[in-house]
């Protein structure tokens, strides 16, 4: 039996552009998504950038932009993001393994979410006991995603009112749970050629809600 409530909008690829880069360059994720049934409504898009694995207030919305009108169809478009504020987060944090989070949500109820770790290295050697520069140069520092390995959940929601289903309270610290130990495998590689490319139209929300990431 085909589930109650299946999505109307499947995300079948996402290519991160420009990767390995300087850290303070835009993040670009090209994204390619199906849209089954007609929306009355524009599928909301947002980065989040997690600043520290033992603080969800310093997680950072890079960007949450608006898509619509959406075609029937196979749909194509790049999402950019500007990089985080470095300032606000700890020093320790700055370098070293996080996440970021690609996520889709309709009538604010989150149906998509992908999760890429990210690594930031120091560019030139530096003593391992005295650690890094302090400050640290940031035109130095440089920004690796491990596109090949995206860690993808998806939540069923009500596409009529937007209602959220059971699983819409995932953490940023479910990247290891069960729910998220299997990759899509056409994630990485936009695979179903574009039939429309919608442009992103411009927006920034005040209300951002995301959770923390306590066990990555």
């Amino acid at each position: 039996h085909p589930p109650a409530n299946p999505n109307q909008v499947n995300v079948v690829g996402m290519v991160v552009l420009d990767n390995p880069t300087a850290y303070q360059n835009p993040f670009q994720f090209e994204i390619t998504f199906e849209c089954l049934q007609p929306l009355s409504d524009d599928i909301e898009w947002k980065v989040t950038y997690v600043g520290s694995a033992e603080d969800s207030s310093l997680d950072q919305v890079l960007d949450e932009v608006m898509v619509g009108p959406v075609p029937v169809g196979t749909n194509k478009f790049v999402l950019q993001a500007d990089a985080p504020d470095h300032s606000v987060i700890p020093p320790e944090d700055v370098l070293g393994v996080t996440v970021v989070l690609v996520t889709a949500a309709y009538k604010d109820a989150e149906f998509c979410r992908v999760g890429y770790y990210v690594n930031n290295e120091y560019a030139e050697e530096y003593d391992a006991e005295a650690g890094p520069p302090d400050p640290l140069d940031m035109t130095k520092v440089t920004r690796q995603i491990l596109a090949d390995k995206p860690r993808v959940t998806r939540f069923p929601i009500d596409w009529t009112n937007g209602a959220s289903g059971s699983n819409q309270n995932t953490t940023l610290g479910d990247m290891n749970t069960e729910a998220m130990q299997s990759p899509v495998p056409s994630l990485g590689a936009a695979s179903t050629p574009s039939d429309n490319d919608v442009t992103p139209a411009g927006g920034n929300f005040d209300s951002a809600d995301v959770s923390g990431m306590e066990d990555l």
